[in-house]
């Protein structure tokens, strides 16, 4: 067990550089095997996890990633404060693609995947109402601004289950909801992080319009290509961004988010 804290960040591969003297390690959990190797090094001193998502060889469809071993993985390896980014696509005009976002709610869409570490014998129900750490998205917010990225402070991500894309039907019902963007990782990766009491902080980097707003005829269906396209034209600044939040890591957590489990409990 690592005892100064590590902070963990789960993305894709393209990170790895970030990091000086980057040792990877296996690490068994009870519930098989985590999506790749941990990256463990240092970013502006402080020891940093690596987990690709989909590892590296992005193999692992988002429906079939194994969120449990992940998160168990880190949280085993002394993480308390998890940073992590993602695509996401835009249910509204005014969040454009290149923009960032740094999410705030997240609705629910998957089906039949594993969200929990509690099944019994002892009931353990975590609220997830403000499931992200405050402490950290207000961070992350300030860094995104003093960087003059176009940076949305909230956001709301309907996670779908994947791998299809929505229809426009659905797309165009997100979006008359208010919701801001859709995405197909985020949960139940950020329950699980609730659950064990993690903090955890998302960045949404906008890769594409939704097809809901295609349905009126203002842009292209959403692609792979043009996903992959624009995320990596947007890679430089995320990990800019990711450097910056760690340079200015605050030492102690003043927000709560391990205290979850104190009143989630019969």
């Amino acid at each position: 067990m690592i005892k100064e804290e590590t902070i963990g960040i789960i993305g894709g591969s393209g990170f790895y550089d970030l990091a000086s003297s980057l040792k990877e390690i296996k690490v068994e959990t009870p519930y098989g095997a985590a999506s790749d190797k941990i990256g463990l090094g240092k970013i502006a001193g402080r020891k940093v996890a690596f987990l690709p998502r989909h590892n590296k060889n992005h193999d692992i469809p988002p429906h079939l990633i194994n969120y449990r071993a992940n998160i168990w993985a880190l949280s085993e390896l002394g993480v308390e404060r998890i940073i992590t980014s993602h695509a996401v696509g835009s249910l509204q005009k005014d969040y454009r693609p290149g923009d960032f976002v740094v999410l705030d709610q997240f609705i629910d869409r998957t089906k039949g995947r594993i969200d929990t570490f509690y099944d019994g014998p002892i009931v353990t129900h975590v609220s997830t109402a403000f499931p992200y750490c405050p402490q950290i998205r207000k961070l992350a917010v300030k860094k995104a601004k003093e960087m003059k990225l176009k940076v949305h402070d909230s956001g709301t991500v309907v996670v779908i289950q994947g791998p299809r894309f929505s229809t426009a039907a659905e797309s165009m019902w997100y979006t008359k909801m208010g919701w801001h963007t859709i995405n197909m990782t985020e949960y139940p990766e950020i329950a699980l992080a609730r659950e064990k009491g993690l903090c955890y902080t998302a960045i949404g980097v906008v890769t594409d319009y939704d097809s809901g707003i295609v349905a009126e005829g203002k842009v292209k269906p959403v692609s792979v290509e043009k996903i992959v396209l624009v995320f990596k034209e947007n890679m430089g600044n995320i990990k800019k961004l990711m450097m910056e939040i760690i340079k200015d890591w605050p030492e102690s957590r003043t927000c709560g988010c391990q205290d979850v489990l104190k009143n989630a409990r019969f």
